[in-house]
């Protein structure tokens, strides 16, 4: 297998890894001739090599535009190193199994804020009322107007507003975590997509200087045609210029 050595580690790769120097995007060329003066348009270097100062040259970016990179910039980064689906790792990392009181929260919330409370309660009332008024003829355990009803009621109430609250607050919880996960995902979309616009630029790059050097080879071959030609004519003949 046919192998170059890298300018910049000095390290020994196979050729189909082999970078040119032309096609590196300036400022991530520039941070190479930061530490490595050496480094210039001539220079080859490995694919491995380029992604990782690529790497930098994000990181970098971040910095600059963001400050202090916080822990889902952090996440980003390391998945764009790894070659990892961001997606996957933030399913794994849900939040921890609840605990009774939550979901005994969650249960009394859901079931507080829904149709199926406010008519089993109005039921509750009306068959309160019937019974003391017509069934008790009203000298019942609870007689007009009803003080026993509303000390249920407001006992009811008072219980069910904090419950309702620290579900509210459980959801907010989910919501800011959401909100973080789509702001990680959509910030590893657009380094993805500027990678591959680089990534596309160096394709382009090396496949017109490939087609540079095959026309200079084929201008090379049509003079040593037009020499042999002449020489065997006898009569001069104008050469190509490439």
């Amino acid at each position: 297998m046919d192998t170059f050595i890298s300018d910049l580690s000095h390290q020994e790769f196979p050729v189909m890894e082999r970078v040119s120097a032309k096609t590196i995007r300036h400022p991530v060329l520039h941070l190479m001739q930061k530490e490595n003066p050496a480094i210039n348009h001539n220079s080859f270097i490995s694919i491995g090599e380029l992604n990782e100062y690529q790497q930098r040259y994000i990181t970098n970016y971040l910095t600059r535009e963001v400050g202090k990179l916080d822990e889902p910039e952090k996440t980003v980064l390391n998945s764009m190193s790894a070659n990892a689906t961001l997606s996957d790792k933030l399913d794994s990392e849900r939040q921890p199994k609840l605990t009774a009181g939550q979901k005994i929260a969650d249960k009394v919330a859901t079931f507080g804020g829904s149709w199926k409370f406010i008519i089993a309660f109005m039921v509750f009332i009306l068959v309160w009322i019937a019974i003391n008024i017509y069934w008790l003829a009203n000298t019942g355990f609870d007689p007009y107007p009803f003080i026993l009803l509303n000390l249920i009621l407001s006992c009811v109430a008072s219980i069910q507003a904090p419950v309702i609250m620290m579900s509210q607050n459980r959801q907010e919880e989910k919501d800011r975590e959401r909100a973080k996960n789509d702001y990680m995902i959509n910030l590893k979309s657009e380094l993805e997509i500027r990678s591959l616009h680089e990534k596309v630029d160096h394709f382009i790059m090396d496949q017109q200087q490939e087609l540079f050097e095959l026309q200079k080879l084929q201008v090379s071959m049509m003079n040593e045609i037009v020499s042999i030609v002449t020489n065997n004519a006898g009569s001069p003949v104008k050469k190509i210029s490439g």
